[in-house]
Parts: C-alpha cells; sequence; structure tokens
C-alpha cells in the first residue's frame, strides 16, 4: 500500500460498494416504475438521500443507474448528456449536505426538475446546434415545469419517511463525516 492511500473514513468499502451498486439499481427501478408519468421520478430525491449519507461516494450509484439507463434505453446523445447532468447534480447536491430541513431539500429538488432539461441541452449545443438545443429546450418546457412540481411534491412528502429508512438500515458510518442528524430535529422543516 502507498503512502498516498487514502484514510480509512474515504476507503470504499465493499459493503458500500454493494449497498451503492443496489441503490443505483434501485434508482433505475423507480425511475423505469413510474415511466407512465412524464418526468415524474424519485431520482433527485434518492440522489439527495445518498448524498447525505454517503457523501461523494454517491457517484457510484449514480454511474450504476446510468449505466443501466443506456444497456437498457440505448446509447444516444441523452444518454452522454447523463454522464455529466447526475454528477452535476450529485455535486450541488453535496453543497448542502448537512441540510436535514425536508422543506429546502424540495426547493432544491424543485429547482433540479426546473433546469434538469436545459443542463441536458448543454451537449445538444455542440452537437446539433443551438437552433436545434434551443428548439428542444422550448419544447420541453411543460415537462421541465413538471419535473419541478413533482420533484417538490415528492421530496417535501418522502425526504423524512426515506431519512429514516436510510438509518435504520445503515446505522453505522457510511462514509458520512459525522452521523446524519435526524430530520425531525431540525426546525426548519
Amino acid at each position: 500500500m502507498s503512502s498516498r492511500s487514502k484514510p480509512d473514513g474515504e476507503r470504499l468499502t465493499v459493503r458500500e460498494l454493494c449497498i451503492l451498486s443496489l441503490l443505483g439499481a434501485f434508482i433505475f427501478a423507480t425511475k423505469f416504475a413510474l415511466a407512465g408519468l412524464p418526468n415524474v421520478n424519485l431520482n433527485t430525491l434518492l440522489i439527495i438521500l445518498c448524498v447525505v449519507f454517503f457523501g461523494w461516494k454517491t457517484l457510484y450509484a449514480v454511474f450504476i443507474y446510468v449505466m443501466l439507463e443506456g444497456l437498457v434505453f440505448g446509447f444516444s446523445l441523452w444518454w452522454f448528456s447523463y454522464l455529466y447532468a447526475w454528477p452535476a447534480v450529485t455535486a450541488l447536491a453535496m453543497l448542502f449536505r448537512k441540510n436535514r430541513s425536508a422543506l429546502v431539500w424540495a426547493a432544491f429538488a424543485g429547482i433540479i426538475g426546473l433546469v434538469f432539461g436545459p443542463i441536458m441541452y448543454v451537449l445538444y449545443l455542440f452537437v446539433t446546434g443551438w437552433e436545434t438545443a434551443f428548439a428542444l429546450w422550448v419544447a420541453g418546457i411543460p415537462y421541465d415545469l413538471i419535473h419541478c412540481g413533482s420533484n417538490f411534491m415528492l421530496t417535501l412528502l418522502l425526504y423524512k419517511p426515506l431519512y429514516k429508512v436510510f438509518q435504520h438500515y445503515l446505522p453505522e458510518r457510511t462514509g458520512a463525516q459525522e452521523e446524519p442528524a435526524d430530520p425531525d430535529e431540525n426546525p426548519m422543516t
């Protein structure tokens, strides 16, 4: 082992790898289950919870999810956008990682839902040109609004119950700097 090895708290354990792989598959399964409802999914909420409990290790779950999307639905231009869009959501969630307020996370998820479409079309700017990217963005505005509203409501309703499920099944340190606090103790909710 080299002297540049990460401290024990930063290494990915086999248990964490298994849990994060299952969470990545779960993100995919929930999106697939809700596929009949346009732009209604639990992706952002589940990534938020992974960030709260696993920090940057969440990227393992995100890339499992993205790979499953490509394997099932094909590796098209939208898929390549997922390679930067979902890690960007993870990075933004890391900025608020210490937060335990369902309302703050719901606002965060709503904003992500609103801007996810435009983030996806950044790649289209370079591949298809600004006219196509702009047309796709404008055509997608109603779906972005649905994505915003559904992300907000689902996160507001499900953050606390799912947080408790995570806390119940992941009671020991999961890679977080400190054990996440109970969201019911936060007066901001």
